[in-house]
């Protein structure tokens, strides 16, 4: 699990002659084991922020601390390696590889790692247990239902044993049912796993299974709540 501070964190963009503040001073801590939504209305800045986090973006001005460790300060390749090493993604989309199967898309990020090939199979194979598809080792994406999908993307967001966990719309793609489904799976992989998981989404009841839900507001955070207290 992963401790992550944000500092006075911006991000801007140029439009025409016009600055767009996506990000505006934004200053938070994630504690290391937490599971945090992040709501708020289209173009608030949900996903630019969980970006930031990530290290797919630099900020404009502000920091981003992972263990006290301040990335803004990286090179490219310093950030990669701790995006590698440290942080799993999940997206709405799966962007699961069509020409592999199950077992294949687990793995495919050890491809950029130095594990062992058994050991990394093994890892796998208990992800894919722990994610209910066990069955469906052999199978490609366009055999399996979105849900399975989104399982499969989890299962492989887990393999690299990352510490932070950043999920985009995980549910969005799906039907209620499947949704709960999947809310409960990341709930569960949180615990089991010991990772810091911060979930950007429009789905209350993800959002309500969270330990806090940080809300935003034309790029600023307009409450940040326990969830027991949260509206």
């Amino acid at each position: 699990m992963s401790k992550i501070e944000l500092s006075q964190l911006t991000k801007h963009y140029s439009q025409g002659h016009k600055a767009v503040k996506a990000i505006d001073g934004i200053t938070l801590t994630i504690e290391g084991g937490e599971f945090v939504s992040v709501v708020g209305r289209s173009g608030s800045g949900k996903t630019t922020l969980l970006d930031l986090v990530g290290l797919l973006l630099r900020p404009t001005s502000g920091q981003v601390l992972i263990d006290g460790l301040d990335t803004t300060r990286l090179r490219d390749n310093q950030r990669a390696d701790v995006r590698g090493q440290r942080i799993g993604f999940v997206f709405q989309e799966y962007n699961l590889l069509p020409t592999l199967n199950v077992l294949e898309n687990v793995m495919l990020p050890l491809r950029y790692t130095r594990s062992r090939f058994r050991d990394s199979r093994r890892r796998a194979l208990d992800l894919i247990e722990a994610v209910g598809l066990s069955d469906r080792v052999t199978h490609r994406p366009d055999e399996l239902s979105g849900g399975e999908q989104q399982r499969v993307a989890i299962a492989r967001a887990l393999i690299n044993q990352p510490t932070v966990v950043l999920a985009d719309e995980p549910t969005g793609a799906v039907d209620t049912q499947t949704a709960q489904e999947l809310v409960g799976l990341l709930r569960e992989m949180n615990q089991r796993e010991g990772v810091t998981l911060v979930v950007v989404t429009h789905d209350q009841e993800l959002a309500s299974r969270a330990d806090r839900m940080i809300r935003l507001k034309d790029g600023q955070v307009v409450s940040d709540t326990p969830v027991t207290d949260a509206a």
